[in-house]
C-alpha cells in the first residue's frame, strides 16, 4: 500500500470520526433543551419509516408489507418500545404473507 493511500484513508477515518465523537463528549456537559429532548426521542421512528416505506410500497407482494406497516402505526400509537414495534411489524406481515 501506498503512503498516499494510506494517507487518504486516515484523513477519511478522522473526517468521520469526528462527528460521531464529539455528541458523545458534549452531550454529558451541557443540558440540552427540553424541546430539542423531545424532538431527539422521535428520530428513531423517523429513521425507521424512512427505511421500511420504500420496501412496502415497491415489495414484490404489497399487501403483507402493507399490513405490516398498519400494524406499526398502530403499535407506535400505543407508544411501545422501538424493537416491540419492529416485531409486531414483523409478525403481522409474515401471518399475512402466510394467509394469503
Amino acid at each position: 500500500m501506498s503512503t498516499t493511500t494510506l494517507i487518504i484513508i486516515l484523513g477519511m477515518m478522522l473526517v468521520t470520526y469526528i462527528p460521531r465523537m464529539l455528541p458523545g463528549l458534549l452531550y454529558d456537559r451541557y443540558e440540552l433543551p427540553e424541546i430539542l429532548k423531545k424532538w431527539l426521542e422521535f428520530i428513531p421512528y423517523a429513521a425507521l419509516g424512512a427505511l421500511i416505506f420504500p420496501g412496502i410500497i415497491r415489495g414484490e407482494r404489497p399487501l403483507p408489507g402493507l399490513f405490516g406497516g398498519l400494524a406499526a402505526v398502530v403499535a407506535a400509537l400505543f407508544d411501545l418500545h422501538l424493537v416491540i414495534v419492529m416485531t409486531i411489524a414483523i409478525l403481522a406481515a409474515f401471518l399475512t404473507g402466510m394467509v394469503l
